[in-house]
């Protein structure tokens, strides 16, 4: 009988993805890159699932010389589009898709949604500040060794008042869109991801 508890106790803890069939008709991957993506994830989470705390100290790992937690806890509510923090593979592969290989248009989508902590519709200037300073934070004193403490600060009001088109101190999603495409520099920080892979 303990074989069979263990089995259910498996069935149970462990999250199986949906069909790879399934995936790859809703992602830009082939079976055989979902394939390596699901082989690295099952071996980081064993369970199948990730909770916030495990994506914060697999994502610590690629920024030793800053404080990641906050960014990750930002990106981790992204990713977890339930809303019930877990993170699923499919989860994963659906943003990592989007990232990696979606339009323009779709990456611009999934990062406005990153922006929009409280998940309102809009991007408000304390927002922004939070998740620009969570990257500065993250990046770390060796990157930005001349930084001053305002330095966050002064990036936001340039970029949030670009953005703020109608000015009333809130950037839609078409705001945020025709903005971005509208100046390279916002656009060549978004495409960081591009270079990750």
């Amino acid at each position: 009988s303990d074989k069979i508890e263990d089995e259910l106790e498996m069935t149970t803890v462990c999250h199986r993805p949906e069909g790879l069939e399934q995936l790859e008709a809703q992602t830009n991957f082939t079976k055989r890159e979902l394939q390596v993506l699901y082989r690295g994830f099952k071996n980081e989470c064993p369970s199948g699932v990730v909770n916030e705390e495990t994506f914060k100290q697999i994502y610590a790992q690629f920024f030793p010389h800053g404080d990641a937690s906050t960014y990750a806890h930002y990106l981790f509510n992204a990713f977890d589009t339930a809303q019930n923090g877990l993170v699923k593979f499919e989860d994963f592969v659906m943003a990592l898709s989007i990232l990696l290989r979606g339009t323009v248009h779709e990456k611009l989508r999934w990062t406005f949604n990153l922006y929009d902590i409280n998940k309102d519709g809009y991007i408000n200037k304390e927002e922004m500040m939070d998740i620009v300073k969570a990257i500065y934070d993250m990046m770390g004193k060796y990157t930005y060794p001349v930084l001053k403490e305002d330095a966050p600060r002064q990036h936001v009001e340039v970029f949030f008042q670009k953005m703020d088109k109608n000015k009333d101190g809130v950037v839609t999603l078409d705001e945020f869109i025709q903005s971005c495409q509208e100046d390279d520099n916002i656009m060549r920080s978004l495409q960081l991801f591009e270079n990750v892979m």
